[in-house]
């Protein structure tokens, strides 16, 4: 069975910093490209990040030089730094999995809540 938990969301006042965590279960993860992505209330749910298995690593201009992505394949577990955080950076953010057996294979855990607010 697989499983993406998240952790690590929460309430920080805009400056602040945020550190997501997502533990994988059930997938080849080291052959995965894992990824964050966000819904804000009223909006699409959007790409936040990207890291493919060979540390490609894809961000969405909005979170540049602010987010940082990393992955540990020994511990099934991707991270999201956030630094610098806005107001803008609210939303539900989602872990992603891609695994590519025979077909594509896409999995998504409950999403944790990060509300940047004063």
């Amino acid at each position: 069975q697989v499983q993406l938990v998240e952790s690590g969301g929460g309430l920080v006042q805009p400056g602040g910093s945020l550190r997501l965590s997502c533990a994988a279960s059930g997938i080849s993860f080291s052959i995965s490209t894992m990824g964050w992505y966000r819904q804000a209330p009223g909006k699409q749910r959007e790409l936040v990040v990207e890291i493919s298995s060979g540390g490609t690593i894809n961000y969405a201009d909005s979170v540049k030089g602010r987010f940082t992505i990393s992955r540990d394949n020994a511990k099934n577990t991707v991270y999201l730094q956030m630094n610098s955080l806005k107001p803008e950076d609210t939303a539900v953010y989602y872990c992603n999995a891609k695994t590519m057996v025979y077909h594509l294979h896409e999995y998504w855990g409950p999403g944790t809540q990060v509300t940047v607010s004063s």
